[in-house]
């Protein structure tokens, strides 16, 4: 097996997660490619040097430039705040790395467009790190949908709702300021991206854009704490989303339903193991939705466990994240989601904030 040297900027949350998803995935998943360790980036030495010794880089970086042109990088991990995306992998490819970047794509559509073009110009691979999709069970609803197994879709709901800033007296942090930081920006573009895996290109949409709690610790917030959309799917589909920072109760409020001619598909990633299918078929009275547990005839589960039901987790996520990362890299073809997914999420939110503005239906 070939060994590719990687480099991961930020050894926070997602840095972390990272780490452990290159250190554990050539054992999980049957790839050409092993990932080794080279070097950590953060926002100090000092900071990269503790990561470095926490999570077995071989080096810890400067910055995230000397990270960059180390030789024995050949492939980056972004996972350092927004603003940091279009420097940073504008650096990458220029040098001929490919990149792996977190959500969202840049801080901005004009971000995200350069960033596109630089990835398209290296030729290297590249990817968004959007990792709920990866599910086995959303994998599955996928599949569901484009074998035709609940009919012509007719409608599409989905929400991600969190709590984190859901207490009024809570203290302003850096979450409190830039739009990038905000409920559009940090959680709407996971559930846009899983509108467009699983219904198709948003169209157009309407939007309401709110600050709930515009003061915190007396600190003026200055970016939304949750947001509504309707919105048309280019394949005619109807839709609605929500989005939250503030929902009370809700810890992990990744969420959709899909309804079809023959059937239709709920999914809550609070209990994400399992899929609930509703198929139009057999007596009225002994018809209802149905709990499928994930297991190992669905994608990306039985090389974690052979036993249904005992399934996966947070982690595992990212590990099959990187598997379609490495795996890309291997094969030299571009896998889903690339720049361009991210960069269209992008739109989609800077549409919604338009409408906001605008109070009108908006084209993306």
């Amino acid at each position: 097996m070939a060994e590719i040297g990687i480099g991961i900027v930020g050894g926070g949350y997602m840095g972390k997660a990272h780490a452990v998803a290159m250190s554990a995935v050539a054992s999980v998943f049957d790839l050409g490619l092993r990932p080794r360790l080279e070097v950590v980036a953060a926002s100090s030495q000092a900071s990269a040097e503790r990561y470095r010794q926490s999570f077995g880089f071989r080096r810890a970086a400067v910055d995230w430039q000397d990270l960059v042109a180390d030789p024995t990088v050949e492939a980056i991990v972004i996972a350092s705040p927004q603003g940091t995306h279009r420097e940073v992998a504008e650096a990458a490819f220029a040098r001929g790395l490919h990149v792996l970047c977190e959500k969202p794509l840049g801080a901005s559509v004009a971000d995200s467009e350069a960033m596109v073009a630089a990835a398209k110009a290296s030729g290297c691979r590249n990817m968004v790190g959007f990792n709920y999709i990866r599910t086995p069970a959303s994998q599955y609803a996928r599949e569901l949908i484009q074998s035709g197994r609940i009919g012509a879709v007719t409608y599409f709901r989905g929400e991600h709702t969190e709590d984190f800033d859901a207490d009024p007296q809570g203290p302003a942090t850096w979450r409190s300021e830039g739009v990038a930081n905000g409920t559009m920006g940090d959680l709407a573009p996971h559930m846009i991206n899983a509108a467009h895996r699983l219904i198709g290109p948003i169209t157009g949409l309407i939007a309401e854009v709110e600050t709930v709690h515009k003061q915190r610790g007396g600190v003026a917030v200055t970016n939304d704490d949750h947001a509504q959309m309707m919105c048309r799917f280019e394949n005619g589909v109807m839709g609605h989303m929500y989005f939250s920072r503030v929902a009370t109760g809700r810890k992990m409020g990744y969420a959709y339903e899909v309804h079809g001619t023959k059937g239709a598909i709920r999914f809550d990633q609070e209990d994400q193991n399992a899929l609930w299918l509703y198929l139009a078929e057999g007596p009225e009275a002994e018809r209802g939705f149905r709990k499928v547990l994930t297991g190992p005839a669905h994608p990306d589960y039985l090389p974690f466990c052979q036993g249904p039901g005992h399934g996966t987790g947070y982690q595992d996520q990212i590990i099959i994240e990187v598997k379609d990362f490495l795996r890309s890299i291997e094969t030299g073809e571009d896998l889903w989601p690339t720049f361009e997914e991210g960069l269209n999420v992008n739109k989609v939110v800077y549409a919604a904030l338009a409408s906001s503005a605008s109070k009108a239906w908006v084209n993306v």
